[in-house]
């Protein structure tokens, strides 16, 4: 059965993820309340991100770096919360 949510940054219903896509408060904050449309926006602007800056996600400066860029990219807030 699919999961609709209210997906906050398209702003309409929307079919949900299949689980959490990240690790913690801020995965499931995205699995409760992004939808997958919004979540492979993301992936495609994250991989820009990645891409044009040529970063090593293994780093852990750009894991944390990346993970604030995906919260304001999906709720449009600071990395806070």
């Amino acid at each position: 059965m699919t999961r609709i949510v209210f997906c906050q940054k398209l702003q309409r219903e929307s079919e949900g993820l299949e689980r959490p896509p990240w690790p913690g408060e801020l995965g499931q904050r995205i699995y409760e309340h992004i939808g997958r449309e919004a979540w492979q926006q993301w992936l495609q602007y994250q991989t820009m991100l990645i891409n044009e800056h040529r970063l090593s996600p293994v780093d852990p400066a750009v894991r944390r770096m990346l993970a604030a860029e995906m919260q304001r990219f999906l709720f449009g807030d600071d990395a806070s919360g």
